[in-house]
């Protein structure tokens, strides 16, 4: 890894993203909900969210164009607008580059509840990610980003290696932006950015939660031996870990809960219910504990489902019997990390 100049940036406290000089909590937001994932939200309850996460200490905030089509990014800028600069930390993407499409007005997105009045174009060359970004930063109304993930690179690897990590690697040296991270839910990917680039973070997506831990093997090791920060997103599996008594017919990696998950969480659940505690404080305790993570990344639709999520992180996690005997049942791997044992990396 080379040495950067130190250019400055957010002064909050929390965990430094890699070797760079922005740092971030524990918590953070994230914004596809209010980009109308699936479902809309009018614009007051989109400011809500972010206004509560604020008010709960939250001061760092993911978004992405992909999220509604840029109204994620165009909510969070208008909610943080006037807030200190300094007092928080956003990260978007780059990789899909938005396209105007007048024919589509009159369609609904594919995931998002917006009209489709603009296209996704894959995109990681070097000018794709320059274009990507200045727009980014107009939605926003921002003029630096804190964090550029390189978004799901997963078909596209040569060239999101050969030209977009480069280009981010230029604007990092310019001050422009101040960290590189590449985002995917496929940690064979994440491992090779981390042997391959010099990047600051990984966001993980729904690889490493309370339900299955795939990325004990390989990429999370990886991270702690080369000082890469892991955001940890998808944390409860897309909805499967998010309520108290898991049933057949949520979701599951964006997707219906196969019948094992369901039988698996359930099997949680009914640890966490003995111990007084529930599935998804459990899950955001687990997520947060293995010492590469520097941020559990948690998406909202409203000021309540932010609120419990900070009251849940912050609350003190199961006990060390808890986490035993979700070993002995064969619900949770021997060697992950728990908070009862949890140290952080330096």
């Amino acid at each position: 890894m080379e040495d950067r100049p130190d250019r400055g940036g957010p002064v909050s406290a929390g965990t430094r993203l890699g070797r760079s000089t922005v740092t971030v909590g524990p918590l953070g937001l994230g914004t596809a909900g209010i980009g109308n994932l699936y479902t809309a939200v009018d614009g007051a309850t989109a400011a809500a969210t972010v206004h509560a996460a604020w008010d709960a200490g939250i001061r760092y905030f993911d978004t992405a164009p992909h999220y509604g089509l840029g109204l994620a990014e165009r909510r969070l800028g208008a909610a943080v607008a006037g807030r200190p600069r300094q007092e928080y930390v956003v990260s978007t993407k780059v990789g899909r580059r938005l396209v105007r499409d007048p024919a589509g007005a009159g369609r609904r997105d594919e995931s998002f509840d917006v009209p489709a009045d603009h296209r996704r174009v894959w995109d990681f060359s070097a000018h794709g990610v320059r274009r990507c970004l200045a727009a980014s930063l107009d939605r926003l109304g921002l003029d630096r980003v804190d964090l550029v993930l390189i978004h799901d690179p997963e078909d596209h690897q040569e060239t999101a290696i050969e030209q977009a990590y480069p280009a981010l690697h230029d604007l990092r040296a310019e001050g422009v932006i101040g960290a590189i991270g590449v985002g995917s839910k496929r940690g064979d990917v994440l491992h090779r950015f981390v042997r391959e680039t010099d990047v600051d973070a990984v966001m993980l997506a729904g690889r490493y939660t309370l339900l299955e831990q795939p990325t004990l093997d390989g990429l999370l090791p990886a991270c702690l031996d080369r000082g890469v920060s892991v955001l940890n997103v998808g944390v409860f599996n897309s909805g499967l870990l998010a309520v108290e008594s898991p049933h057949a017919g949520l979701p599951y990696d964006y997707g219906d809960a196969p019948g094992p998950m369901v039988d698996r969480a359930r099997a949680i659940a009914e640890v966490c219910a003995r111990y007084g505690t529930s599935l998804p404080a459990a899950a955001l305790a687990f997520a947060g504990a293995h010492p590469a993570v520097a941020s559990l990344v948690v998406g909202a639709q409203g000021a309540a489902q932010v609120e419990r999520n900070a009251r849940l992180a912050a609350a003190p996690p199961p006990p060390a019997p808890f986490w035993a005997e979700l070993v002995e049942r064969g619900l949770l791997r021997p060697d992950a990390p728990h908070p009862a044992d949890r140290v952080r990396a330096p």
